[in-house]
């Protein structure tokens, strides 16, 4: 059956990071395909009235209203912004300002401020990037002991991904293996790996998905076949449960998801 199709615009007058962290409410509705376009630094009428013409055009040509989810602090923009026909999530207006009235404080409106950290949580969320980028998929041993946890699975099960976003949002040192056949014939993890059994977490996937991922980067390969994903994934499963790590299935989680768990789980 085909999916309903809308679009749905992020409108902010800054970055568009915050506006756009809100687009994980489309999740919820899987049978709708939403056409997402980004419109950051709108922050002036002139760019205000370049942004409602592209949602007029939009529900122009869909014929059908335009979802706009949107954080612009200055109340002049953002009234005239809903000017334009279309269903807003206003970030402020359902958000922000209710939770002034309830502080019985005035919110701060100006652009960046969702996003403006100390010093030492950006520097130590930097180094927490650099560590996910260089024990990423096995590349190095070295300070592997400095890791808060160590992510486990085949190729392509979203390991890469779930490792950068931890170290971005929350500053986690995270490393990543991938298991392989040679793991498998061993039915042990990789002898690096022995000793940190505490801080492993294995990523699983349904074998269509990864089917389907492996066959974008090497197309009617051995690697990207059905078979084989089956294969690997049901050798890594029985492995990952023999050794007792605690897992989780990518196929249809976002890295915000996967992360909440890989977070839970460190917590106990």
């Amino acid at each position: 059956m085909a999916k309903n199709k809308r679009t749905a615009f992020f409108i902010s007058d800054g970055t568009g990071i915050t506006a756009g962290s809100l687009g994980g409410l489309l999740a919820h509705f899987p049978e709708t395909e939403f056409d997402q376009i980004r419109i950051p630094f709108t922050d002036s009428i002139e760019k205000v009235e370049d942004a409602q013409k592209r949602v007029a055009n939009a529900k122009m040509m869909t014929g059908s209203r335009p979802i706009v989810i949107m954080s612009i602090g200055n109340e002049i923009l953002r009234n005239e912004l809903k000017a334009v026909d279309a269903y807003y999530i206003d970030l402020f207006d359902s958000f922000i300002h209710p939770l002034g009235i309830e502080l019985n404080e005035p919110a701060l409106t100006r652009p960046g401020v969702s996003h403006s950290i100390k010093t030492n949580q950006y520097g130590s969320r930097m180094e927490a990037i650099n560590f996910a980028l260089g024990h990423d998929d096995g590349m190095t041993h070295t300070g592997l002991n400095q890791a808060q946890v160590i992510l486990v699975g085949v190729s392509r099960s979203g390991k890469t991904p779930t490792s950068i976003y931890l170290a971005m949002q929350f500053g986690i040192k995270a490393a990543n293996y991938p298991l392989i056949p040679e793991d498998f014939e061993r039915g042990k993890l990789p002898p690096i790996l022995e000793g940190y059994l505490d801080k492993i977490f294995g990523l699983t996937i349904k074998s269509e998905r990864l089917h389907s991922l492996r066959s974008e980067r090497r197309p009617d390969s051995t690697y990207a076949s059905l078979s084989n994903c089956r294969h690997e994934i049901g050798q890594a499963e029985d492995l990952m449960k023999k050794v007792g790590i605690p897992t989780a299935d990518s196929t249809s989680k976002s890295v915000e998801e996967l992360s909440a768990i890989i977070i839970q789980f460190m917590k106990n």
